[in-house]
């Protein structure tokens, strides 16, 4: 059973340690082969785009948002940084994304989250130099 309290305590947490606002932050929750999947997905203000940060499954929404937290806790030191250049079918401007990720291919899947593959043009990705 989910308890509300300390899973709201949970997201303000994992918002806090990210350092973005309610808005920014989406707590996407469903039933996937019997387990709870979270998908924590992030908002750009300034272009309304969505694009997922991570997904965690555990037994319930409490666990999934435990194993988020120790992820947000740790991925700067275990995750590549990347920049990707692209832009929506239709439009003109090009935008500039920064994502963690494995490898490339992780950063690719979290920037098409979501979308069909054809609504978004990419035309850089680059491997951050580590700090």
């Amino acid at each position: 059973m989910t308890d509300e309290f300390e899973a709201a305590r949970l997201q303000r947490e994992i918002q806090q340690y990210l350092g973005l606002t309610p808005e920014q932050l989406r707590f996407d929750f469903r039933e996937v082969e019997g387990q709870t999947r979270l998908d924590l997905v992030t908002v750009n203000p300034r272009h309304q785009q969505s694009f997922l940060f991570r997904y965690e499954t555990g037994r319930d929404e409490t666990e999934t948002l435990e194993k988020m937290l120790d992820y947000v806790k740790r991925y700067r030191d275990t995750e590549s940084s990347y920049t990707l250049q692209w832009r929506t079918r239709g439009d003109r401007e090009l935008q500039t994304s920064y994502f963690r990720a494995h490898n490339v291919y992780e950063a690719l899947d979290k920037l098409y989250f979501g979308r069909d593959l054809n609504a978004i043009t990419v035309f850089s990705v680059v491997l951050n130099p580590s700090s």
